[in-house]
């Protein structure tokens, strides 16, 4: 059976970074959970549970304190198109077990199922994530559901990105994130017809209203580089404690809602504290399961197009803001991915969070299987520091 081939114009070796050398930054831990194809709805939650207290003791939580848990609940479809119900099932238990008050879980979905102006609103992300089974879910774990856009407009704030960045303005943040004291993200592992993936930084894209949305897909060019730049808000620099992600099926096509889903033989879950090591690792684990997609799967011209990701773009950008707006705007360029290396979100994040994390690949259950680890850890791996050298001062205390 042959999968996919290299992508024809990426990098075969890592690029350097940062001015042209590969800055190291600290070790981050990445916790490993394997799971087993076809393990039940209790295996599935132990190896949630598994990785992320191999990362954290919840000594940042106190008694009473209020949790917000962000998902990727963009549009109507099930996992891995959305996050999955159980892991999250699984951190909602693990919050309230230490302590957590309320525990908030929620997201804005995307534009092509909602509406949402000042002065209206049509569809609704409480329906979607009830269609996903994400409602029945969190309800059911004993959490709340919370939907940016109910409130309304006028029910969201604005912070500003790192110095330097290519936002034109203040991004825009639901209201509830000044309520709670701590941010646990859970995103997804997915290819994206537009960006090449989506992972835990571009998750950030479902807090922002409409206005910051449009600005992102008309001034498309930097559309990488403000995904980066818009997880360095106060808000999620100060209170986002936790990264997970469920990948024992990924959308290895297409996305970011349709496309293949690829199930090897063991998945993973993933967990840091660190949303950069989380992706670093996640999309390293995208790329390895893409080249085991068979060639009638492969959705060649859509998957890779740069022609399909720019009208895909234009569309999104016509729906926040109409045609005229659309076809004025900037053009998206859709960089291949043959590796980490080559992902400007990621190249970019190096720049704000301190670097080029060193990653420390710690399994967290005995269902990592032999290899895995050192894989994953290869893919991972920076390219040579020449000289070895320090970054300057990271925006992220």
């Amino acid at each position: 059976m042959q999968g996919y081939e290299l992508e024809p114009d990426a990098q075969s070796v890592p690029v350097p970074v940062l001015g042209g050398k590969s800055v190291l930054g600290p070790q981050v831990r990445v916790a490993l959970a394997g799971i087993r194809k076809g393990t039940h709805a209790h295996g599935i939650v132990q190896a949630v549970r598994d990785a992320v207290l191999d990362i954290t003791d919840f000594r940042w939580l106190s008694r009473g304190d209020t949790v917000f848990v962000k998902t990727a609940n963009s549009s109507p479809f099930r996992y891995p198109a959305t996050t999955h119900p159980l892991a999250v099932v699984a951190v909602v238990g693990l919050l309230r077990e230490h302590g957590a008050g309320r525990v908030i879980v929620g997201d804005m979905s995307g534009v092509r199922y909602l509406r949402f102006t000042p002065t209206s609103c049509t569809g609704s992300t409480r329906m979607l994530m009830a269609d996903s089974g994400m409602a029945a879910a969190v309800l059911a774990a004993g959490g709340e559901l919370h939907c940016f856009e109910e409130p309304g407009w006028d029910h969201f704030y604005e912070e500003n990105p790192a110095p330097g960045s290519h936002w034109k303005y203040g991004l825009t943040m639901p209201a509830i994130l000044r309520e709670v004291r701590h941010i646990v993200l859970m995103p997804r592992c997915s290819r994206h017809v537009i960006t090449g993936s989506t992972l835990g930084l571009k998750a950030a894209a479902g807090y922002w209203r409409p206005d910051t949305r449009l600005e992102f897909h008309r001034d498309a060019s930097t559309l990488q580089e403000k995904t980066a730049e818009g997880n360095t808000v106060p808000t999620l620099l100060k209170k986002q404690r936790l990264v997970v992600s469920m990948a024992h099926k990924i959308l290895t096509t297409v996305g970011p809602d349709r496309g293949h889903v690829f199930q090897p033989g063991y998945g993973l879950v993933l967990a840091s504290e660190s949303v950069v090591a989380h992706d670093m690792v996640a999309l390293a684990w995208l790329l390895d399961n893409r080249r085991s997609v068979p060639f009638w799967r492969w959705d060649r011209w859509v998957d890779r197009s740069e022609y399909a990701a720019r009208f895909a773009n234009r569309l999104v950008t016509n729906w926040l803001g109409g045609w005229r707006t659309a076809m004025e705007g900037e053009r998206v360029n859709k960089d291949p991915l043959n590796t980490i290396w080559d992902d400007r979100v990621l190249l970019r994040s190096y720049e704000l969070f301190g670097g080029v994390p060193d990653i420390l690949l710690a399994p967290a259950n005995k269902d990592i299987v032999s290899g895995l680890r050192t894989r994953l850890a290869r893919l991972t791996a920076p390219p040579p520091v020449y000289p070895p050298e320090k970054t300057e001062e990271p925006y992220l205390d």
